[in-house]
């Protein structure tokens, strides 16, 4: 093969840099250009991403890139339909995923993910509403959403990204920190018991609820594709890196460091104990599904009682 510009060969002294020159320099071979042009070159992602707001913003090692790769093979496998479908997220890394779907997504106020989906889910219950945001902005500000939706069966998909930490504003401890763990606040150590989200969602009265890292991204994208599919409040935490700050502080090592220790610390215990999901800095991780069974959703609660009708004739 020939290029169309050997980049060995020293440029003139009074020979710039222009558009056309680029292009030479910068063109494939013409048996490349030939057979590139037969070949549908498509990115597997790209109809469900939004490619004007790429690249995106995450940290070197992150681990919310590669379940939002799980999330888009899991609604291709859904065959979930893009225009019937809303993406959620609040404030916070993983809360930048809704703008990059391609689809009708709402970037909401911190902690109000959950409110906004569910007002999606009840104005029009024929959409698929999806959350996508992280363990701060989900169990500290959004708790008390996040288990009440649990509580009234609301039939959405909520993906928790769990890197236990505030990584957008600093590295902050959060409700997900663990014992022991150093962060921006807790440069000594968390003293605090972190939540097991696992348990406190079931315990709330979620119909789905799994695990997963983003290691096991093969698992993680099967039980995406459950939840989905799942009618009632489904819940999946995603365990992920952070290593620019939590892994860093906590001398966790590289992202590929992280993921080494999910590998060989990872246990699969479908339908474990709740009370045995807590985990521990450095130590083992259980992963799985834990809860999956049906209850009356809120949309069918509403509609099996007398509410809609008294509204209806009293003109409201």
């Amino acid at each position: 093969m020939s290029m169309s510009r050997d980049f060995e060969e020293p440029l003139e002294e009074d020979e710039h840099w222009s558009e056309e020159t680029l292009e030479q320099a910068l063109a494939l071979p013409d048996e490349v250009s030939a057979l590139a042009s037969g070949l549908d070159l498509i990115h597997p992602a790209e109809d469900r991403l939004r490619g004007d707001r790429l690249p995106h913003i995450w940290c070197p090692g992150c681990g919310i890139g590669i379940a939002v790769s799980g999330f888009v093979q899991a609604l291709k496998e859904s065959a979930v339909d893009g225009t019937r479908l809303s993406v959620v997220s609040g404030i916070g890394c993983t809360g930048r995923v809704a703008g990059y779907m391609n689809c009708d997504s709402f970037h909401t106020t911190h902690g109000r993910a959950i409110p906004f989906a569910i007002g999606l889910h009840l104005g029009n219950p024929e959409l698929e509403v999806v959350v996508f945001s992280g363990d701060g902005d989900l169990s500290a500000i959004g708790g008390n959403h996040l288990i009440h939706a649990a509580r009234r069966n609301v039939d959405i998909t909520v993906f928790c990204v769990n890197n236990f930490t505030y990584g957008m504003t600093g590295g902050q401890a959060g409700p997900t920190t663990q014992e022991g763990a150093r962060t921006s606040t807790t440069p000594y150590g968390s003293v605090g018991t972190p939540f097991n989200l696992p348990e406190l969602v079931a315990a709330a009265g979620a119909t789905y609820v799994a695990r997963w890292t983003v290691l096991d991204l093969g698992r993680l994208r099967r039980s995406m594709v459950e939840a989905l599919a799942h009618k009632g409040f489904a819940f999946v935490e995603i365990v992920a890196p952070c290593p620019t700050y939590y892994g860093r502080r906590n001398r966790l090592g590289e992202a590929l460091d992280e993921l080494r220790f999910y590998r060989e610390n990872t246990s699969v215990q479908n339908y474990a104990p709740l009370d045995e999901l807590d985990l521990a800095l450095k130590e083992q991780i259980v992963v799985g599904t834990f809860v999956d069974t049906q209850r009356e959703t809120l949309v069918d609660a509403i509609r099996g009682n007398a509410v809609p009708e008294a509204a209806t004739a009293a003109g409201r």
